[in-house]
């Protein structure tokens, strides 16, 4: 078997055999088929596509390439839940709260932030003493006392995917849904978890632009995730305005704190909404209940008490989450205020994450350091009605001078009408 006649087969638009996929993916993590033959099999599969079993098989070769979690020991309480990225999506610090304190098993390995898209393992490092590199039998320990670890990446943990996503990055090949669904689904299934719930993107802080792309996304990786035994849902939600108010790892963990203490806006119905599908599925229960059960232990104040147990178990500072005051201040603070009358009628999340970049929150590159004091909380969202001179955001950053440029980013991200928009729907659907 050779890798050129793996990749002339796809390039011809051929079905590839189980063997054939098993031994490129091998020979791409031991080195014997090089970068320029990959990234050829890459533009093959971009261009050509991949049927439903082809991915499969993909994914599974690619799960199996590295290290792999065994939460057999949790059997049916082990649940995962991934998102594919956004702006203010602080959803996780909400949802490994809420489904650990009804008894469930969320043993969760997070990735950093990289360009307009935040990480669950950079908010958490705000969070003075959080450890975020456990060990395996320690993470697993963790999981068995407070229900919840959450986690960086291993460093063996699918390199498959490591070494294909640096390529696809440099070569225009990232926009696959074959290729997108086996890296997520790869990672998540090396993950170990029983019940998986996926939240899917859609819209200008997205990857996925469109509704209908998402469902295609969607669809696929609760089909892989079904084939390989999991129990499966993906919800589809809008990521067309940032989530919640507040962008910025510290900014963030703050507002996780106030929706567990009783805020409620749309990152409690989003995050409400992913508890209570991965609450059903571990649970065997009515979605109703679900609900229920997610809510309860939120009011009760239940939820909160199990984040700061699992936070305090992972070497983090709880008094930060009693007291928000504790966290670092910005050394400045720029507001930003409406130059008309009208409605806010788009936001584009995207840009807006951007700029928080630039104001210290965010990376351009790995290794980037970043300011955890860093970011905007917004004050106004779309479809809300404002007058000339309200306060629409204010931004925080330790960098001088920036205040021009904080104005400018802003105003060129948010559009205005006279007119109200039509509303658009937090939750699109729910692919099971």
């Amino acid at each position: 078997m050779k890798a050129y006649d793996i990749i002339l087969k796809k390039r011809n638009g051929e079905v590839l055999t189980e063997d054939e996929i098993r031994f490129f993916i091998r020979g791409i993590v031991d080195g014997s088929i090089p970068d320029y033959q990959a990234t050829a099999f890459l533009m093959a599969v971009y261009f050509r596509g991949m049927t439903d079993e082809e991915t499969v098989t993909l994914t599974d070769a690619m799960m199996h390439s590295g290290d792999t979690v065994d939460l057999s020991r949790f059997g049916q309480l082990s649940v995962d839940k991934h998102s594919t990225g956004g702006v203010g999506d602080k959803t996780s610090l909400i949802v490994a709260p809420i489904v650990g304190s009804l008894g469930l098993k969320l043993a969760k390995m997070s990735g950093r932030g990289l360009g307009h898209t935040g990480g669950t393992v950079d908010k958490l490092e705000s969070i003075p003493g959080y450890r975020t590199d456990l060990p395996a039998d320690a993470f697993l320990r963790q999981v068995e006392k407070t229900n919840i670890a959450v986690i960086g990446q291993t460093g063996n943990m699918v390199p498959a995917d490591k070494i294909l996503y640096s390529l696809r990055d440099v070569t225009a090949t990232v926009d696959s849904i074959p290729l997108i669904t086996s890296s997520i689904m790869s990672k998540k299934l090396a993950a170990g978890a029983h019940t998986i719930v996926l939240d899917v993107k859609t819209g200008s802080g997205a990857f996925m632009k469109t509704p209908a792309d998402a469902r295609v996304l969607a669809e696929k990786m609760v089909l892989i995730g079904k084939a390989c035994g999991r129990k499966m849902a993906a919800l589809i939600t809008d990521m067309d305005t940032p989530l919640g108010t507040n962008i910025g790892n510290a900014l963030e963990v703050k507002e996780a704190v106030e929706v567990l203490r009783g805020k409620k806006n749309d990152l409690y119905e989003v995050s409400i909404a992913l508890a209570s599908n991965i609450t059903a599925l571990a649970l065997q229960l009515p979605i109703d209940e679900a609900k229920a059960r997610c809510e309860q232990t939120v009011a009760s104040g239940a939820a909160f008490d199990k984040m700061k147990e699992w936070i305090s178990s992972q070497g983090g500072d709880v008094t930060y989450l009693e007291d928000l005051s504790r966290f670092p201040q910005a050394k400045y603070e720029i507001p930003i205020r409406a130059e008309r009358d009208g409605y806010i009628t788009h936001m584009d999340a995207e840009k807006l994450g951007l700029l928080c970049v630039e104001l210290g929150a965010g990376r351009r590159k790995k290794g980037d350091s970043i300011d955890f004091s860093a970011g905007l909380i917004l004050c106004a969202k779309t479809g809300d009605l404002i007058c000339k001179g309200d306060l629409l955001a204010t931004a925080y950053t330790s960098i001088p001078g920036l205040e021009e440029t904080v104005n400018g980013a802003y105003h060129d991200a948010v559009s205005y009408s006279d007119a109200a928009p039509e509303k658009k729907p937090l939750i699109y659907d729910v692919i099971s």
